[in-house]
């Protein structure tokens, strides 16, 4: 592509293809699309109110020491900015890698008389709104509970708009430049999966650390010593040299009705260098980086023999032996999807850890009845993070067949044997993974040994009725065209399976607390329970044992009749 056959159009142009689909799926309403909207749409609202509120009170507590809230604010702002960076940067990292090489219309744009130059100015700032939209909604109610709090005048926003704007270019330019590298050292598709684990192990190290140093410890009088300490170890990774800095001292200096020209000026000169230097990279060497990502993958786990042979043993039919083995091998090929059992792990620990640092026994006289109420908490997390599990790796399983759904169609399979297959693959890693949230966490918590009993026994009530809810909606509401399985867990049949998960939990604690009370008051105060009392126990756990296996069965029923009366593949 010369300068003498490219379009002459400015750049904007190429942003049109996008801006047209994106009014065109606003026009197609469907189904879902306005409980979709209300859901997430009220949380957040939720999410933005309490980061204004929060943001507010901390600051608003801050002024009133005078020069040390000053001191706090300030090394806050660089802080709040130094994170936003990390995460802007690495967010640059792979939406760039499918802005500028994995996008699908790249075929055609790459063939069409387009500059270089303009090309990557569209692309790049597809990235910038890509990988900067999420720092902007999150800075913008705590930027404005901080400028509320210090009662900033109308300047600040002048301020915030033009620190702002430069700082998120900076590291999307990085994480740009970055992907450009790789890319032309791996293939772009084994860059991505490089990137994605890479980003995976740095979340599960951020978690892991921020638990395991106790920042709880801060709060007691015992600890006061070490607050100097903490105040330097807060000070020590802020340098003059990021951009981080800039952005908080400029902002800084507007919180004091003042202006800070030099740091917003190397705020913009920053950013309009590495734009200029990224763009002339991208000149030299997109097209070969770009020709790499078109090799096709490699089927590394379809060659695994292990999974035949594991499969082999278990005393299933051959059917659903073969699909058993097809849904593991896609899973595992996929590694956006196995990836995200890291973080899942790293969660796992420090839930685990809360409750063995949770230290009741301060209470004497209420420890007891403490460590029991802990116990039904814990076994309504261990529900809910069952029903966050299950929307998002089992709900989406019928759906993740996409266009090949036709192959089990015309296949001499059963629509039931193949629901089945999704239910069992789904059902045993769900349940070992609350079994192990409970059991351990009562451990963890002493709780009575009636209690841990019930929870175990009831956990694998939950997983049936859970798991066989989330293959049945999923078979009743598929998506089989959406690009990747979150789409599918935020449609219309996704939010309909957690209102219902939601309830369905609620009720089983109502179902099993309140017997489990009436028997531990009995126990506590040493009184045999009366024969009415075993009664109401007896009828309330097995209401709860025929409320999980009516919504495991109905819920499978209801999926295999959607399955059977599809008569096409629905989009």
């Amino acid at each position: 592509m010369n300068g003498a056959t490219a379009i002459t159009r400015p750049f904007p142009y190429l942003l049109l293809p996008t801006l047209w689909a994106t009014r065109n799926r606003a026009r197609r309403r469907e189904r879902g699309d306005g409980a979709r909207a209300f859901v997430f749409g009220g949380i957040g609202l939720g999410v933005m109110a309490a980061l204004f509120s929060g943001s507010f009170w901390v600051t608003w507590q801050a002024a009133q020491y005078a020069e040390l809230g000053d001191y706090l604010i300030r090394i806050g702002l660089s802080w709040l900015f130094l994170t936003f960076l990390s995460f802007v940067a690495f967010s640059a990292i792979v939406a760039s890698l499918s802005t500028f090489f994995l996008s699908d219309d790249l075929r055609l744009v790459m063939a069409a008389p387009v500059a270089s130059r303009r090309l990557f100015f569209a692309r790049f700032a597809r990235t910038v709104a890509q990988s900067g939209w999420m720092v902007v909604v999150f800075l913008l109610p705590v930027l404005a509970g901080t400028a509320f709090a210090k009662c900033a005048s109308w300047w600040f926003v002048v301020t915030a708009t033009i620190t702002v704007v430069p700082f998120v270019v900076i590291p999307v330019a990085l994480g740009s430049a970055v992907t450009l590298l790789l890319v032309n050292v791996f293939p772009a598709r084994r860059a991505r999966d490089i990137l994605m684990l890479m980003g995976l192990v740095f979340a599960v190290s951020i978690v892991l650390l921020l638990r395991f140093i106790q920042p709880e410890r801060l709060l007691r009088v015992e600890s006061m010593p070490e607050v100097t300490d903490f105040f330097s170890t807060l000070q020590s990774p802020i340098t003059p040299l990021l951009p981080s800095f800039w952005a908080g001292e400029a902002l800084f200096a507007g919180l004091q009705n003042g202006r800070d020209l030099l740091h917003i000026a190397a705020l913009w000169s920053t950013a309009a260098a590495a734009v200029i230097v990224v763009g002339w990279a991208f000149e030299r060497w997109h097209f070969t980086g770009f020709s790499k990502a078109q090799e096709a993958r490699k089927a590394r786990f379809t060659q695994w023999r292990v999974l035949d042979q594991l499969a082999n043993l278990l005393p299933i039919s051959q059917v659903k032996k073969h699909l058993l083995i097809k849904d593991l091998k896609v899973f595992l090929r996929d590694v956006s999807q196995w990836s995200q059992l890291l973080l899942l792990m790293a969660l796992v620990m420090v839930y685990l850890y809360n409750f063995r640092v949770l230290d009741l026994e301060r209470i004497p006289y209420m420890s007891g009845f403490l460590k029991n109420v802990y116990a039904f908490l814990n076994l309504a997390m261990a529900g809910f993070v069952m029903s966050t599990v299950t929307v998002r790796f089992v709900f989406p399983a019928v759906s993740a067949e996409g266009a090949a759904f036709w192959i089990i169609r015309t296949a001499p399979i059963s629509l039931k044997d193949f629901l089945w297959s999704k239910f069992w693959t789904g059902l045993v890693p769900v349940l070992v993974l609350t079994e192990i949230l409970i059991v351990a966490g009562n451990n963890l918590l002493g709780v009575d040994p009636f209690l841990k009993q019930l929870s175990a026994f009831a956990v694998v009530f939950m997983a049936f009725a859970l798991v066989g809810l989330a293959c049945g909606l999923g078979a009743r509401y598929p998506r089989f065209a959406a690009d990747n399985p979150s789409q599918v867990a935020g449609s219309y049949g996704g939010i309909a399976f957690m209102i219902l998960a939601v309830l369905f939990i609620l009720v089983m604690i109502v179902l099993l607390g309140w017997p489990s009370s009436v028997y531990l008051f009995a126990i506590f105060r040493g009184r045999t329970l009366t024969t009415g009392q075993e009664i109401f126990i007896a009828v309330m756990f097995t209401a709860a044992a025929i409320l999980s296996i009516a919504t495991w069965l109905l819920g499978m029923r209801a999926g295999v009749r959607a399955l059977q009366e599809m008569d096409r593949t629905p989009s």
